[in-house]
């Protein structure tokens, strides 16, 4: 009886070490105007493991690319970044956010206008809300026009169809990512480098 409920302990034992640890991850949802833009600047962060675009803190549940366009939704063209926090953390992708697009314009980002292109940080904790608004205050002094930024509790967020995923990188022919995103995230690189030395 004792020897086999030995064995059986063993057994547990050599499972579980044999269970590899869970991975910790966390996440953060930030708008910068076209999701595009922003899915691409993320997507090259060391310790990113997944951005999703998506649309967030509308009043319109489960909404088409073509209702956000409207500007009626009240939703954002966002990204959700899903990071190993080992590697990057929540402060770093928010300082780099600043560079990822333009903050001081309102519900615009270039020649994309409408409150669908607002800029925001979405927060999921007190720590991340803390976080976000510090680094605004401290980088304000970086810009001549006020920083418009809303840093506002997440609400449910809703990923973007199919073929918006990934897309500078499925579409790299295609007019906005050629005219648009590639010399943003070009822009961001070298940014991402200076700050990364």
């Amino acid at each position: 009886m004792k020897t086999t409920l030995l064995l059986a302990l063993m057994s547990i034992v050599t499972l579980s070490a044999a269970e590899p640890a869970a991975k910790k991850s966390e996440e953060v949802i930030l708008a910068g105007g076209c999701f595009w833009c922003t899915e691409g600047c993320y997507q090259i962060v060391k310790g990113v493991t997944s951005v999703t675009s998506g649309y967030i803190n509308g009043h319109v549940d489960n909404p088409t690319y073509e209702q956000v366009c409207t500007g009626t939704t009240g939703h954002a063209e966002a990204v959700k970044i899903v990071f190993d926090p080992a590697i990057v953390s929540y402060k770093d992708l928010v300082e780099l956010f600043w560079y990822a697009h333009d903050p001081t314009t309102l519900n615009a980002q270039g020649n994309d206008h409408g409150t669908q292109y607002r800029s925001g940080i979405f927060y999921t904790t007190e720590e991340q809300k803390t976080l976000a608004e510090q680094s605004k205050k401290d980088h304000q002094k970086e810009f001549s026009s006020p920083i418009v930024t809303e840093i506002t509790a997440a609400a449910k967020f809703y990923p973007a169809e199919k073929y918006h995923q990934n897309f500078a990188n499925n579409n790299p022919n295609q007019g906005y990512v050629c005219a648009i995103v590639k010399p943003k995230v070009e822009k961001f690189k070298k940014k991402l480098a200076e700050l990364t030395k």
